[in-house]
């Protein structure tokens, strides 16, 4: 019987054909080399796994942090804007909002809430005896009672300043304030002008209103009355509808004080969170590099592993290339073997790297977020520095003579 083209020589002869390696068969082998030295493979995958846990870590804290940014945002909202005296165009002249601008920001169509907050003469200490000089660096402010709901702001304790309480000696104090005050818990006196003042409340904290949260508060009418207030607002806030906030901020300043809208300064408070969450992650790309950095020192010990597991199994190369596997069967085992040694750091470094992220973020009160993209992304660096680094070894394994391999083991 003939046979068919190519499976005789010359000679007539049957020419050998190498047996074909299965995904099974490259698996087994690939992992002999694994499991005869596990400290050696723990060792190595270390490197590893320091390298992917370090950048799953940094691209998940930075993701956690700007993840609670934007839930901050979401719930403060990015329509709040805030009118406050500017620069007058004559040196030494003092800018002050007209007494009518808080009514006058009220008729501006889209705007629907308005409060505001006046700086005053006063300070604010935890009795008379404290000398005046040491305030703590808490202001003393006026406010109209609408403030705390266009702000969004919660009291923590206590209540917030009402038609009767806003008319007598009474204050709400910020959480910062209260904290330097040493006052916890409403009811207690301060001293404030030249009289004692009742807390009657203690605010939560305000991001977007961090002067609020250092100052204390008296209601509008009992300012008048109490410490000599002359009633022109220092600053306005405003809440309007996400469609009317550019249109409202393009007429703000000549609405709070028509004859000199140039005196008027408008900011978005809001701005600055904004802005922090879109730069969170600036800093992260340094330790990015670093974790990167790791990763590859990681990828060096695996190369190393790999050429020294090359000279001390040459007896099983030379063996294996006696029985028939061929050269590229050689590369292929030593490279699954490089590979699999890799895939094992890189899963415990994404295992611990997420394990970090979550760790910071239940202590920091933050979601916990780890993108699937730098997982995957971790992950896949790990396979490609394996192959790399199992490349030269398995090269080298292949070249191998199999009677010099025998004969030198």
């Amino acid at each position: 019987m003939k046979g068919r083209a190519g499976d005789r020589t010359s000679g007539g002869r049957e020419r050998l054909k190498a047996a074909r390696l299965s995904p099974r068969d490259v698996a087994h082998v690939g992992s002999s080399g694994l499991r005869s030295r596990p400290m050696r493979v723990a060792l190595s995958a270390l490197g590893i796994a320091i390298g992917i846990a370090t950048m799953i870590s940094v691209v998940g804290i930075s993701a956690s942090s700007q993840a609670q940014l934007l839930r901050e945002l979401d719930k403060l909202g990015t329509n709040l804007l805030v009118a406050s005296p500017g620069e007058s165009m004559f040196a030494g002249e003092e800018v002050k909002l007209p007494e009518e601008s808080v009514g006058m920001v009220g008729r501006i169509e889209g705007v629907q809430d308005v409060g505001a907050t006046a700086d005053l003469n006063a300070t604010v200490r935890r009795t008379e005896k404290v000398d005046e000089d040491d305030t703590g660096g808490i202001a003393v402010k006026a406010t109209t009672a609408d403030l705390l709901r266009v702000l969004r702001g919660e009291v923590g304790s206590g209540g917030w300043l009402n038609a009767a309480t806003g008319r007598y000696p009474s204050v709400v104090l910020g959480h910062v304030a209260a904290e330097r005050l040493g006052i916890t818990e409403p009811g207690r006196q301060v001293w404030l002008g030249d009289r004692y003042f009742t807390v009657v409340g203690i605010l939560d904290p305000l991001p977007l209103a961090p002067e609020i949260e250092r100052s204390a508060l008296v209601g509008w009418e009992g300012a008048k009355r109490l410490l000599a207030f002359d009633g022109h607002p220092t600053s306005v806030y405003e809440r309007s509808a996400d469609a009317a906030v550019e249109d409202v901020r393009k007429v703000m300043a000549a609405t709070v004080d028509p004859r000199n809208p140039q005196n008027v300064k408008v900011t978005d408070p809001s701005s600055a969170l904004r802005a922090k969450a879109a730069t969170e992650g600036a800093f992260s790309s340094l330790l990015l590099g670093l974790g990167g950095i790791a990763l590859l020192v990681g990828g060096v010990g695996v190369a190393n592993t790999m050429i020294i597991s090359v000279l001390e199994r040459r007896y099983e190369i030379g063996l294996r290339r006696s029985l028939g596997a061929t050269r590229g069967q050689i590369r292929i085992q030593f490279v699954t073997e490089s590979l699999m040694l890799s895939g094992l750091g890189g899963l415990a470094g994404v295992a611990l790297g997420a394990a970090a992220t979550g760790v910071y973020a239940h202590s920091g009160g933050l979601p916990w977020v780890v993108p699937l993209w730098a997982v995957g992304g971790g992950f896949g660096a790990t396979l490609v520095i394996g192959t790399v680094a199992g490349l030269y070894p398995a090269v080298r394994a292949s070249r191998l003579s199999p009677t010099l391999a025998l004969h030198a083991a």
